[in-house]
């Protein structure tokens, strides 16, 4: 139903943008919409559903279509489009899309249902099941299906093969299995002799890493799909490589597609990741300068090749930080994975011969902790999921000690403890934390965080608490929704008093939202000094007149709000102004400064406006700023009388003036 409108929705949906992790059922989703819709289930008021495969439209990437020539291929009276696989969804302006959806995988009973489903000795899934839950990271996987897949796969085979070794608990463990399950599969299927247990075969190591080079130059360009020069120019024969069992058959898959040319991908980008590292570390192993320092950079040279495992794998760390879309953060997370006694054994010659002493491996743990980040938590959260590879829970113990210590107000976390993006539980831990008598935290950041309903309802709680004493709030791309605003500003309302700077950046808060919180800033206990908000009010209200947005605008600026005020490249008109103006009127005395950079249509009208409001004796107003405006822009005798009447009332103020 995800063309039908909500209740309280007056417009017709007709664009749709689905997004979710790679794996996690997208394409699935889009060919049920589509079956349900040709077997007369849903959506019939559609007339006609194609189905656009953007791996098939890849296929002509060096060629140009517009959209219309690409439907009128499949038919040329098309009015709705259901596409999968749409990997630059960013490029849609947010204003075609009406709605926007996310598939979120697997719940934690549909996890359970398939195990039990895929393993149908009963003791045995029971056993899986319980093993996956007693590993945080393996569980979140689970989510994925082919991770799902995966994990089956390798659990079943060590349970009925009667190994004696260690389930594994760590994603890379997992990933080095499967590899082996996939070798002796392909040992078993071409009767290649004896299963070999407990090491991948020097035998299968030239393909495995041939793919890995595929994997990880690839990885680098951000593309999952391959064509049949891609595999050759990384010696692979297309034929071979598929005939060779478990490798391809299982890790490389081929899809027949529209436009008749052949193209390949890995089962799941995890498995094109778990390659990636496992190519890389072998090429440090080997001193392979050039990909070095085609990867890390020209810095990397033949004295850097001398250099311990722990130097490199810093390095490598510092690049996947600087990811602004995080492509290299699992990448990096079976790198560090990859240093285990245990997964060098597996691999063997794979990864080659690298010295893992101790020392090494501890100055690779504490090179992790005093990362220094200015990201967002979301990212440098990895850098805990990587000591969590190399079986390092030290930060948890030293979280969990901290909880539990009856003098946390002296003892400071640094950024890496402090690093999660927040489930429903973690928000309730938040809201403990707001309640708590007395109350410590002062500053928090969730920046990044897709708070839904029931996660800000907890926030909120914590907020109302006469216990809460927080005097920062970040809410930076939180997807705040206009139920969720509501509830943060009934919190604020409840509670105002210690609040002075909040951060609503990237939230699409709409008119409603924006209503909502300017019944806040009107409110006498309101205490805030600093207030954020790119995509909001600051500008919507100020560049889009309306008929209500009088009213709107009037609102946003009363109050003890801001010290300092901007509007730079606002293309405030002179009605604008007169709104600004009428706010700023009503409540002025703690406005110090006004930056009106780049607004050059405010006019004779405009300026006069703001020359009232400067002759008020309430004002305060220190530093004026303009450039490009009505001071030389569209300087007029008018203008130059309006001058002199700006240096009469500020002087003892600074007036900054470019052209």
């Amino acid at each position: 139903e995800i063309f039908k409108a909500l209740p309280d929705q007056q417009t017709d949906i007709r664009v749709v943008l689905t997004n979710g992790i790679a794996g996690v059922g997208k394409t699935f989703s889009v060919q049920k919409f589509t079956l349900d819709w040709a077997e007369g289930l849903e959506n019939q008021d559609i007339n006609v559903v194609v189905l656009l495969s953007f791996r098939e439209l890849n296929l002509i990437r060096d060629e140009q279509y517009s959209l219309l020539e690409l439907l009128h291929i499949f038919h040329p009276t098309l009015e709705k489009v259901t596409a999968e696989n749409l990997d630059l969804s960013n490029l849609i302006p947010s204003r075609c899309v009406d709605r926007v959806t996310e598939v979120r995988g697997f719940t934690d009973e549909q996890k359970e249902e398939y195990f039990r489903k895929r393993l149908s000795d009963e003791e045995r899934s029971s056993r899986v099941i319980s093993h996956i839950k007693s590993s945080r990271s393996l569980h979140i996987m689970c989510r994925i299906p082919v991770f799902c897949w995966i994990t089956a796969t390798v659990l079943e085979d060590m349970l009925t093969t009667d190994q004696r070794e260690e389930l594994p608990k760590t994603l890379t463990d997992m990933y080095s299995h499967f590899l082996l399950v996939q070798m002796k599969r392909k040992k078993h299927k071409y009767h290649e002799g004896q299963e070999m247990a407990q090491e991948v075969a020097e035998a299968d190591r030239e393909v495995l890493l041939k793919l890995g080079r595929l994997a990880y130059e690839h990885l680098e360009k951000g593309s999952v799909m391959f064509y049949q020069e891609d595999l050759e120019e990384c010696g692979l024969d297309p034929d071979e490589a598929l005939v060779y069992s478990g490798v391809c058959t299982e890790i490389l898959k081929r899809e027949c597609v529209i436009f008749e040319k052949p193209v390949y991908c890995f089962v799941h980008l995890s498995i094109q990741e778990f390659l990636a590292a496992v190519y890389m570390f072998h090429c440090y192993t080997n001193k392979d300068i050039e990909v070095l320092k085609q990867f890390l950079g020209t810095k990397w040279d033949n004295k850097n090749s001398e250099k311990s495992l722990d130097v490199f794998l810093s390095r490598v760390m510092d690049k996947s930080l600087k990811s602004k879309n995080g492509h290299l953060d699992l990448f990096v997370r079976f790198l560090h994975g990859l240093t285990l006694e245990s997964n060098q054994k597996i691999l063997g010659s794979l990864l080659g011969k690298a010295e893992i002493t101790p020392e090494i491996i501890q100055r690779t743990v504490n090179s992790l902790k005093e990362k220094k980040t200015k990201i967002a938590p979301d990212r440098s959260i990895n850098i805990f999921h990587c000591l969590i590879e190399m079986n390092d829970l030290s930060v948890s113990q030293e979280i969990q000690e901290f909880l539990r210590s009856e003098n946390r107000s002296e003892k400071e976390l640094s950024e890496i403890h402090c690093s999660a993006l927040l489930s429903d539980t973690h928000c309730e831990v938040v809201a403990s934390a707001l309640k708590s008598r007395p109350s410590h935290l002062v500053h928090l950041d969730l920046s990044g965080n897709y708070l839904k309903y029931p996660g800000m309802k907890l926030l909120t709680g914590g907020l109302k608490s006469h216990n809460c004493k927080l005097e920062s709030l970040n809410l930076t791309s939180c997807r705040l929704s206009e139920t969720s605003c509501d509830s943060l500003v009934c919190a604020l309302m409840s509670n105002p008093s210690h609040l002075t700077e909040l951060d609503l950046s990237d939230n699409k808060l709409q008119d409603s939202g924006v209503k909502l919180l300017c019944n806040f800033l009107e409110s006498p206990d309101c205490q805030l000094e600093a207030l954020r908000s790119e995509f909001s009010f600051i500008l919507e209200m100020l560049t889009h007149l309306k008929p209500k947005i009088r009213f709107d605008c009037k609102i946003c600026y009363l109050g003890d709000l801001y010290f300092s005020f901007r509007l730079r490249i606002c293309r405030l008109s002179f009605y604008s102004c007169s709104f600004l103006v009428s706010a700023l009127k009503s409540n002025p005395s703690h406005l110090r400064e006004l930056n009106l950079s780049g607004n050059n249509k405010l006019k004779d009208d405009g300026v006069h406006y703001l020359c009232d409001f400067l002759g008020s004796p309430d004002c305060r107003l220190e530093i004026l700023k303009s450039v490009n405006i009505f001071l030389f822009h569209f300087l007029s005798l008018n203008h130059c009388n309006y001058l002199l009447f700006f240096f009469f009332f500020l002087p003892h103020g600074v007036l900054y003036c470019k052209r």
